[in-house]
């Protein structure tokens, strides 16, 4: 459904601000004075990644915004809260409603901007920081080792990205600070598990396009294209989003101005001497910038055949057991290199369901 407006597009983000800023701060300030809260956009969105535009507005998108409390203060007073800017919060910022409609198709229940003269179903959540993280993560105090191993990129990327307008009691700043990014120890076995699922299948593409499947080496090779770009944000400290911003947060790498012409070209190659020729170009550039991680002895980065067979790889199990070799976590030296949860699984709804996804990491 199309908004029912023609503000100029703001990036949400900014539009969040203005909402706290311009309403909700002045509203909490006269209503509840003395009110320790931290004001956040942050969670789901396109815009808390920072890759929302004018098509994001047509669902879930618009002035947002989290209000943090103590868990007492969010209990107590959240209500009234809510009420207080249903009633007063004004109609719009910038020239985008604050009042959110559901979509009237049930198979896609989205919230939608619209108009309204009446009280404004707005999209101001009241919280506490606890809460919300188990909501988000299903994490409860500071996180374990499995812990991070059960909570996917795109959620951390979600807590720990968008932007904090006020937090008067620091305890969602900490907590973002806790988060942004793994400990080393977790980091080194991320990476060698990211480098272990390239080893699995870098000689596919060659044996499917020697076997007459074409079809298969194209998809082999798109799976390897995906595993060498999480592999980049990896090295690079980055959170990996899911797969519709997966390609925009990679093409901010310093390393994607160089790489990503011969991902491309692995991608659209119909023969199979172009594609392993691109697939070895772009695993010999990763291989380097790991190497120049100093995370583990380099490692010579130039391809070699795969065995006896006529397939040049980069043998990625090398930087694999070089980077396993220094995790010295004895939790972690413990479990085979599967990885964290996303790195085994893909399924949306799986990632999203914090038990399941805990439970299987306690079962590796």
């Amino acid at each position: 459904m199309p908004p029912t407006h023609h503000a100029p597009f703001l990036p949400g983000l900014r539009l969040s601000q203005h909402l706290f800023e311009e309403a909700v701060r002045p509203l909490l300030a006269a209503g509840l004075p003395g009110l320790r809260y931290a004001a956040a956009r942050v969670g789901s969105g396109s815009e808390v990644l920072g890759f929302d535009s004018a098509r994001s507005a047509d669902h879930d998108w618009g002035p947002r915004l989290t209000l943090f409390l103590t868990p007492d203060d969010a209990a107590a007073q959240g209500p009234a809260i809510r009420e207080l800017l249903a009633v007063r919060l004004p109609k719009d910022v910038h020239g985008w409603p604050t009042h959110f409609e559901n979509s009237p198709d049930p198979l896609d229940p989205v919230g939608i901007m619209a108009r309204t003269d009446g009280p404004v179903a707005h999209r101001v959540d009241v919280t506490d920081v606890d809460s919300w993280l188990a909501d988000r993560l299903g994490l409860h105090g500071a996180p374990a080792t499995a812990d991070w191993l059960a909570m996917p990129q795109q959620r951390l990327a979600e807590v720990t990205s968008g932007a904090v307008f006020h937090d008067a009691t620091g305890g969602l700043t900490a907590a973002r600070d806790r988060l942004a990014w793994y400990p080393d120890q977790v980091w080194r076995h991320l990476l060698a598990c990211q480098w272990q699922r390239i080893s699995q299948e870098e000689a596919f593409p060659g044996r499917c396009a020697e076997a007459g499947d074409d079809l298969g080496a194209a998809v082999v090779t798109g799976r390897l294209v995906r595993d060498l770009m999480r592999l980049c944000l990896l090295l690079a400290r980055r959170y990996a989003p899911y797969s519709k911003w997966l390609g925009s947060a990679f093409a901010r790498l310093p390393v994607a101005a160089t790489l990503t012409p011969h991902l491309r070209g692995a991608l659209a190659a119909t023969g199979a001497a172009l594609r392993e020729r691109h697939l070895c170009e772009a695993y010999e550039r990763v291989a380097a910038v790991q190497n120049e991680s100093g995370l583990a002895p380099p490692l010579d980065p130039s391809r070699r055949p795969f065995h006896g067979r006529p397939y040049l790889v980069i043998g990625a199990q090398r930087f694999a057991e070089a980077l396993r070799a220094t995790v010295t976590d004895p939790a972690l030296r413990a479990l085979p290199l599967t990885g964290a949860v996303d790195q085994w699984a893909d399924n949306t709804d799986f990632l999203g369901l914090h038990a399941p996804a805990r439970a299987a990491v306690r079962a590796m």
